[in-house]
C-alpha cells in the first residue's frame, strides 16, 4: 500500500510540472506546401507564422516574400485575407515574421524602429493603409526571426509594437532566436520581457542541440533559456524533417521518449515550433507528435 501511495504521489507531481503544449509552424517559403487554410484546417497548429518580410528598415521599401504563393507587388497576396480569417476563426493565431536567413533588413535608429512599427501596424495589424499586402485581414502579431545585420533597436521595435495592444486587439510578439545563448541579434530585445512566445531554434547549432541519442547539450541550453529569458512561453524549435536543416533533426520517437520529458519539466514550456510547413507535409511530423506535445 505504501509503495502504491508513493507511486501515485510521484505521478501527481509529474503531472503538475509536465503540462501540455502546442505546435507552431512557419508557412510561406515553398509554393508546394499547400494553402494557408489547409494548414490551419489540420488542427495541428496553434500558431502559423507567415514568412517573411525580408526587406524593412533603414529607409528601404518593405518587401514581403511568400515564395511561390503569391506576388505582393501586384496585389496578388490580398487573396490570403479569407485564408487568414479562416485560420483565426478556427482558433489559430496568424503572425508575420520579420527577417529570415536571407534578406535586407536593419534598424538605423529609434525613429526608424518607430517607422517600421507604424508600417506594420497600418499594413498588417489593426491600423489602416491604402496598401495592405494581405488585404483587410488583421494579423495577430509579429514574429522576429532576425539572423543578420545587428541587434540595434529591435528592443525598441518590440516596445513600439507592444504599445498598439492598448488600441483594442492584443498584438502578440514572438521570436525565433538561435539556441546559443544569448542570441547575437535578439539578445537585448528578448530581455524586454515583451515577448509572448520564444521559439528557440535547436537546429543548425551543434553545441546546443540533440545529437546521437544525447539530450545533454539541448537540456543545458533549454535550462538557460527558460531561466534567463523573461517570456511567457519557450518553445522547442525543430526541423520537421531531416531535409529541413543541416543538423538537429530529432525523430518523432526520440522526441517523445527522450526530449519532451526533459523540456516539459519547465513551467515555461510552450510546445514545439516546426520549420516548416512544407517539410511537415512531406514527413508527417506534426501528425506524429501532436498527441505528445
Amino acid at each position: 500500500m505504501a509503495s502504491y501511495l508513493l507511486i501515485s504521489l510521484f505521478l501527481s507531481a509529474l503531472a503538475a510540472v509536465a503540462h501540455g503544449g502546442s505546435i507552431a509552424v512557419y508557412w510561406g517559403q515553398n509554393g508546394n506546401e499547400g494553402t494557408l487554410s489547409d494548414a490551419c484546417a489540420t488542427g495541428n497548429y496553434a500558431y502559423v507564422i507567415l514568412s517573411f518580410l525580408t526587406t524593412f528598415g533603414n529607409g528601404q521599401t518593405p518587401v514581403l516574400n511568400l515564395a511561390g504563393h503569391c506576388d505582393p507587388s501586384s496585389g496578388g497576396c490580398t487573396g490570403l485575407t479569407s485564408d487568414i480569417q479562416s485560420c483565426q476563426n478556427s482558433g489559430v493565431k496568424v503572425l508575420l515574421s520579420l527577417g529570415g536567413s536571407s534578406g535586407s533588413y536593419s534598424l538605423s535608429s529609434s525613429d526608424d524602429a518607430q517607422n517600421v512599427a507604424n508600417y506594420l501596424w497600418n499594413s498588417y495589424l489593426g491600423g489602416s493603409s491604402s496598401s495592405r499586402p494581405l488585404g483587410a485581414a488583421v494579423l495577430d502579431g509579429i514574429d522576429f526571426d532576425i539572423e543578420s545585420g545587428s541587434a540595434d533597436h529591435y528592443n525598441e521595435l518590440a516596445q513600439f509594437l507592444s504599445q498598439f495592444s492598448s488600441q483594442g486587439k492584443k498584438v502578440y510578439l514572438t521570436a525565433a532566436p538561435q539556441c546559443p545563448y544569448p542570441d547575437a541579434f535578439l539578445g537585448p530585445a528578448l530581455q524586454t520581457g515583451l515577448f509572448d512566445n520564444v521559439w528557440v531554434q535547436f537546429y543548425n547549432n551543434p553545441p546546443c542541440q540533440y545529437s546521437s541519442g544525447s539530450v545533454d547539450n539541448l537540456s543545458n541550453a533549454w535550462s538557460t533559456w527558460t531561466s534567463d529569458v523573461p517570456a511567457a512561453n519557450i518553445f522547442l524549435g525543430l526541423p520537421a524533417s531531416s531535409d529541413a536543416a543541416g543538423s538537429g533533426y530529432i525523430t518523432p520517437d526520440d522526441l517523445t521518449s527522450k526530449v519532451l520529458p526533459v523540456v516539459k519539466g519547465s513551467s515555461k514550456y510552450g510546445g514545439v515550433m516546426l520549420w516548416n510547413r512544407f517539410y511537415d507535409v512531406q514527413n508527417g511530423y506534426s501528425n506524429a507528435i501532436r498527441g505528445s506535445v
